[in-house]
Formats: C-alpha cells, structure tokens, sequence
C-alpha cells in the first residue's frame, strides 16, 4: 500500500521519537529493584548501574580513558545534557587525549561542509547551517548544539557526521527495506553490503516502545517504522566502526576515543548502536554507555528500574530542560 507524503513524514517522525528516546523514557523491562532504599538520588549525580553507587566525574573518566567507543545518549535540547558532554570531552583533552566526536544531528551527506567549517574559517555559521540542511535535517535552535561542533572548531577535533542521509531512511519509512535495497539510493550511499541485522531483542524493545508511545496503528506501520530504525542504527554503527578501524590502524595512544553522540534511544540497553557496532567489529572491543536523564522528585522508582534494567554502564542525572519533562508514553 502507497502512503501520501504527509504519512511518510508522520511516519519518520514516530521512528525519531521512539527510537531516539525523543518521547518519555519508560523503562522497557520491569524488574524488581534491588538498590538500597535509603540511596538518595539528585540532579548533577553520575551512577554506576553495575554497583548502583554514584561516582565522581573523576572515576568515570578513569574508566572513560581507557574505551575505545564511549556513547553519550541525550534527551534532545536539552543543554544540560550538552554541558554534561562538554565535560566529558574538556577531561578527555586535559588528559591529552584527542577525541573524535561523531554527531546524530548531521547526515553523512553533510560531511564535506562540516569538515569545512570545523577546519577553516572562512564559512560563516548560517551558510553552514544552510549547507549543512540543519532546518530540513534536524531542526530546532542550532544553538543548543553550537557548543559541541564550537569545542571541536577550538580544540581542533574531528567532529564526524553519524546520521544516514534522512532521504535512505524515508525510503525505508515509505516502501519497506525490502524494496528500499532496489532503489538507486541504497546503492548512492554504499548500502548494498551491508547486513541489516533484525536481531529479536531489538525488535521486541523497539515494537514494545512503539505500540506503547503510537497504539492502534496497523502492523505495516510498525514494521516500516522498525525497519527505518534498523537502518538508523546500523548505519551509525558502519560509521562509528569505520573510524574505530582507522584509530586501530593509526596506534597512536593519544588518538580517540570516538565519543558518540545521539538520543538516548540509540544506546539503552546496548541494543539500539552499541550491540550493533560489536558485532561488526572483529574481536573483542572497548565500549561503554552513558546514559544522560532529567531527574526531579517524583521519579525514583522510575530511575531505580534504570538502574536494575541496567539501561546503560552509567546514568548522568540532570535537571530538567526548560522544555520541562520528557513526555511520558502510557
């Protein structure tokens, strides 16, 4: 069945939501919580989910060092979660470490431009942003995010765009994976080899999220929804494993890590990238999530359920953007 424009776009909206954790963040397993009830639990904490203690910026950036992948999960604009990133990369360079920081805000096809911009002088910020196709690509104040592509400009950073082309993921959104491998644009953007793993877990989470935060759509809605999610994250993990190959080849310890930034969707649970980018990697490989959520009283039980899901290796705790909470599907 042909969808109209409008729908597709609908439909492309919904897959952000879910899968970039746009929407509430409802934890996907209930378990039973085996936390001390007496732990108090504020914005500005960092917690360990493997022994469910907060830790220091200092303890996390002991074990930050020593990845090869580190994955920041936002809520997004929210700046405080962007002043929590800007931390990470500040202690990564102070210890003399020259991170690669990969974006979900930029598609692959705004590359060339933003190595033009980050590297040079020369561009101004709107023509960036207009070359860039920030309005039709992201969207939303750029300013919230000028201050991670302003560290790299400072800094001298590699600053690499994560996100397919959001034309590839229409076409999946629209006519299904299937048909989307004929189209010439699979082939443009050198997705003819590769694998789209439909890993089962995955696929539970994800139908979990959608029928929870979009019900009562039709079965063909979810599986073009899903299937645009798989591309999503699969083409992010084809970039983050490209540039996990080159540091590999250059050994230089001074080199990476590759810091991953995206919605939170993109990292719980290891299933969304992380899993994604092990699978492609041959052998054993350093990675670790970090999980960035609004925190205000009133959702205890709701981050004590993070904690034993264990939704990522850690949780930053933040206060609440002034978009207020995120919306919270039933």
């Amino acid at each position: 069945m042909r969808r109209s424009r409008k729908q597709v776009v609908g439909l492309l909206a919904c897959t952000c939501l879910i899968v970039a954790a746009c929407s509430g963040r409802e934890p996907l397993v209930p378990v039973e919580s085996s936390a001390p009830p007496t732990t108090i639990f504020r914005p500005g904490q960092i917690i360990d989910t493997s022994s469910q203690q907060v830790v220091s910026i200092e303890q996390l950036m002991g074990r930050l060092l020593q990845q090869e992948v580190v994955y920041l999960g936002e809520e997004h604009h929210n700046r405080f979660h962007i002043d929590a990133a800007l931390s990470v990369l500040d202690q990564l360079t102070g210890a003399g470490r020259r991170p690669i920081m990969a974006m979900e805000m930029f598609g692959w096809e705004s590359q060339p431009v933003l190595d033009h911009y980050v590297q040079g002088d020369d561009l101004n910020k709107q023509d960036f942003l207009n070359q860039a196709g920030w309005s039709q690509n992201w969207g939303g104040p750029f300013e919230t995010y000028e201050p991670l592509v302003a560290i790299a400009k400072a800094k001298h950073l590699r600053l690499v765009a994560l996100n397919p082309p959001k034309p590839l993921v229409r076409l999946v959104a629209k006519k299904g994976l299937e048909q989307a491998r004929r189209e010439a644009d699979w082939a443009r953007w050198d997705m003819q080899e590769e694998t789209i793993v439909d890993d089962p877990s995955y696929r539970e989470k994800i139908f979990e999220q959608l029928r929870a935060c979009h019900g009562g759509g039709s079965d063909e809605m979810y599986q073009t929804m899903y299937e645009a999610s798989m591309v999503r994250d699969e083409g992010m993990a084809k970039t983050i494993v490209s540039l996990l190959e080159s540091l590999r080849r250059l050994a230089d310890p001074t080199a990476g890590p590759i810091v991953s930034y995206t919605g939170g969707g993109h990292i719980q649970y290891n299933l969304p990238v992380p899993q994604r980018v092990g699978r492609r990697v041959s052998g054993a490989i350093r990675q670790t999530t970090l999980y960035m959520t609004s925190y205000e009283e009133g959702r205890h039980e709701d981050l004590r359920e993070m904690l034993t899901g264990k939704i990522a290796d850690f949780i930053w705790l933040t206060p609440v953007s002034g978009q207020g909470m995120p919306r919270r599907c039933r």
